[in-house]
């Protein structure tokens, strides 16, 4: 009988070839049906999970480090992502929505924090935990609606640019939150201090990487371009991101995406800017996001949830639309948007991905939350990200060059 080599390193290419062919032939299938490439790509992540096939399980699968491997490689793919959805967006354009940006990222911070918590303890579970919950929910990515909007050809329009701008202004707050939570809890006291402490990280951060970034990329870009080297510039460009990426999290406290959004908007205002668009989008989407997107996928075990914990999962699965919706909604619409726009932008902030994620991990590790209300966070994450782009699809024209009129 013949048997496979079992190589870890060849295990590791076997399944990347899978992961990316399963992504691209589903991406391929949700367009035909009409929703954007993202959503297949995430149901052929379910498929392949524990929900469905488990292959990660199988035995040509035996290495224990492949699933952490392909976890590293999926968050290779985020930042890329964040970094083509910054240098996609004109940053002159992101000030001038600053009222409705600031609105939406409180508003969509506050809501799903009461109505958490709320929901939690009208299921039994105590102050500490139902607040933990609420915290969680408050938590959004908007890499899936990025990613949607850039395929709809919308994410320069008002609504795009305040999403992304509502976004970090979500993260910051967030953190804070969590991180006073954790310190307040964990006993370990100076409770004001302790918030004042990572308050001053956070901005010092983002104020020292927009000052150093806006006086030196442009330098270093015009530099490189002088150079006899192979794609000086996509290098650079990369080279920057991960260091924004990682001082983004291990000096500012806050998530990686963060600083890979603010590399991105950096180099958008530079000669770079052209070629860069060209060069990162193929890296990133023929193969490290589109791995990105089947993780997450891969990280939900349907099955393990247990008919006990389903009413729990379905109804935090509500709240974490609804209070999206009508809190960034309803912040967008005090900022001045009509309507529409507001609407659009409250669904764009609705999925959670990897960033609810990292937080529920965090609330996890810190004994906030057990293991069944991380099961129930784990599938909200999911089902948040897949209603999104079904969701933002069904609010934008076939037609998007009717929304010309609200270009910025």
């Amino acid at each position: 009988m013949v048997q496979l080599p079992m190589d870890p390193f060849l295990q590791f290419l076997l399944a990347v070839a899978l992961i990316v062919a399963a992504a691209k032939i589903a991406g391929y299938l949700s367009t035909r049906l009409g929703q954007p490439a993202v959503l297949g790509e995430i149901l052929a992540g379910i498929v392949l999970g524990p929900t469905v096939l488990n292959m990660l399980q199988w035995p040509l699968f035996s290495d224990p480090q492949l699933g952490e491997t392909l976890s590293h490689m999926a968050h290779l793919g985020v930042l890329l992502l964040m970094f083509i959805a910054g240098l996609d967006v004109d940053l002159r354009s992101m000030t001038k929505a600053g009222r409705p940006v600031m609105l939406a990222g409180v508003l969509g911070v506050l809501a799903p924090v009461g109505l958490g918590y709320a929901a939690a303890l009208s299921f039994g579970f105590d102050q500490q935990q139902s607040l933990a919950i609420g915290l969680v929910l408050a938590a959004t990515s908007v890499s899936i609606s990025a990613q949607t909007m850039m395929e709809l050809g919308v994410l320069r329009t008002r609504v795009g640019v305040a999403l992304l701008g509502a976004a970090v202004v979500d993260d910051v707050l967030v953190i804070l939150f969590l991180s006073l939570f954790i310190a307040v809890i964990g006993g370990g006291g100076g409770g004001v201090s302790a918030l004042l402490w990572v308050t001053v990280k956070m901005v010092g951060f983002l104020g020292l990487a927009a000052w150093l970034g806006a006086r030196l990329i442009p330098r270093l870009g015009s530099w490189v371009e002088r150079l006899p080297i192979s794609e000086g510039a996509l290098s650079l460009a990369i080279v920057v991101t991960l260091l924004y990426a990682w001082a983004s999290e291990a000096i500012g406290g806050m998530a990686a995406i963060t600083g890979a959004f603010m590399a991105g908007l950096l180099f958008a205002r530079t000669s770079l800017r052209q070629q860069l668009e060209g060069g990162m989008h193929s890296l990133a989407f023929s193969w490290l996001v589109p791995i990105f997107f089947v993780s997450i996928g891969l990280e939900v075990n349907a099955r393990a949830l247990g008919l006990g914990g389903l009413p729990f999962a379905l109804v935090i699965i509500l709240v974490a639309v609804v209070s999206k919706v009508i809190g960034s909604g309803i912040g967008a619409r005090l900022g001045g948007f009509p309507k529409g726009e507001a609407l659009r932008l409250g669904v764009g902030m609705v999925s959670r991905g990897e960033v609810g994620l990292i937080v529920a991990s965090v609330a996890l590790d810190a004994g906030l939350i057990g293991d069944g209300i991380f099961a129930s966070v784990v599938l909200m994450v999911v089902a948040t990200t897949l209603l999104t782009p079904i969701m933002l699809r069904a609010l934008y024209p076939k037609d998007v060059s009717k929304l010309g009129a609200v270009e910025v």
